[in-house]
């Protein structure tokens, strides 16, 4: 059964690679509420095979130990040590709100999708808990800086698993996408830092911590199906133009293949160019598929997404969300269906005409597209060792 009183236990998620801020979040909080617990897995054992965990309320910490961190997999951990222990929590009826801290590497958007569809002791953990909200602590004072370095989480011992190859760039960049409430100190000034957390994630709500903001914001309600499709590559609105405080954001948009072996050498210019950089693409000699570029700190990952619906047969588009399946309707051309170009940059300083220019020289030429797609697929396949590794 649910709590005493049938209602369900509020369940606040706070991630944030800025342990500072992390912590600010959750002590403010936990102190707006009635009677909140803390609940924090501590994953700096995690290249031992180790979670620690912690939970805690106003009189201090009361269930607290080590679990092994099977197959190296820190979700797997949450399942098996958090999860009951969340359920215990809101049947026991004594707590008003449940605040879930994630480690300082950790992305929210794997542990807020198993709150939300996990099982605990054979029951959907949703029976008993409601998720309120997401929230991401970060010190825009840093944000420029950590968005333009390529060092990995590991280094700074903010990894997740022995074999958590990510970067803190990476894994940052993920976090604020994700949340729908972005945490600042209350004395952040208005420059560069918040004019870069606003371009990154232009429908979060930012709020300043010790404002009173933070709570009203973390307990609106948190959609996932929302924030699944938001970060998907495939379906996902990029952020508009803009430019404040001397950060800028382009979205390049065009239709035209791309050429690989143009688009793979200028990468050493175009990567670097901005602190942020995201979208899907299409290369000439491979028509069908969608990829997603994903690139933050220097650091690009080219992804599949599956085919283009223009690739498939009319009955096969069932098969697809009616989100991806609108999505192409909307945007559809004549020749080349829903296949497009769309790259958003975002960064001080960006230089928004020479990324322009580079982008448009890597598409194919009035003379390449003429060829039409049994030449595009001969062209030279730059991109092979970002997709096809196997071949290395």
């Amino acid at each position: 059964m649910d709590g005493m009183d049938g209602t369900r236990l509020p369940v606040v998620v706070v991630a944030g690679l800025h342990s500072d801020e992390r912590s600010a979040v959750v002590q403010e909080l936990a102190a707006a509420a009635v009677d909140a617990v803390v609940l924090r897995h501590d994953l700096r054992d995690a290249s031992l095979g180790l979670v620690h965990r912690e939970l805690r309320d106003a009189d201090g910490a009361f269930d607290t130990g080590s679990t092994p961190l099977v197959n190296d997999c820190p979700c797997c951990a949450l399942r098996e040590d958090l999860l009951p222990r969340l359920l215990a929590l809101a049947e026991g009826g004594r707590h008003g709100l449940a605040v879930v801290e994630l480690w300082g590497g950790s992305d929210p958007h794997p542990a807020v999708e198993l709150l939300a569809g996990g099982e605990a002791d054979g029951r959907p953990l949703a029976e008993a808990v409601e998720l309120a909200g997401v929230v991401t602590a970060v010190d825009p004072d840093r944000l420029i800086g950590d968005l333009s370095v390529s060092d990995e989480l590991v280094e700074h011992g903010l990894h997740t698993a022995a074999q958590d190859e990510r970067t803190r760039a990476e894994a940052l960049a993920h976090q604020i996408e994700y949340a729908t409430t972005l945490a600042v100190p209350r004395a952040t000034a208005h420059g560069p830092g918040l004019a870069l957390l606003r371009q990154l994630h232009p429908t979060a709500r930012v709020v300043r911590l010790g404002t009173g903001a933070l709570t009203r914001a973390a307990l609106g309600g948190f959609d996932v199906a929302a924030a699944r499709d938001r970060v998907n590559p495939a379906i996902a609105l990029l952020p508009q133009e803009s430019d404040e405080a001397g950060v800028s954001t382009l979205v390049w948009e065009r239709r035209r293949p791309l050429h690989p072996e143009r688009l793979h050498g200028a990468l050493e210019l175009l990567v670097p160019a901005a602190q942020r950089s995201r979208g899907r693409f299409w290369l000439a000699n491979r028509p069908d598929l969608m990829l997603a570029w994903d690139a933050a700190g220097a650091n690009l990952a080219v992804e599949e997404c599956g085919p283009w619906l223009t690739a498939l047969p009319d009955a096969a588009w069932d098969l697809y969300p009616p989100a991806r399946r609108a999505a192409a309707a909307l945007d559809w051309h004549p020749l080349h269906g829903d296949r497009v170009q769309q790259l958003s940059f975002t960064a001080e300083g960006l230089d928004v005409d020479g990324i322009t220019e580079l982008l448009d020289s890597c598409l194919l030429t009035d003379a390449e597209l003429a060829a039409g797609e049994p030449g595009w697929k001969a062209l030279p396949d730059g991109f092979r060792d970002l997709l096809d590794p196997v071949h290395l």
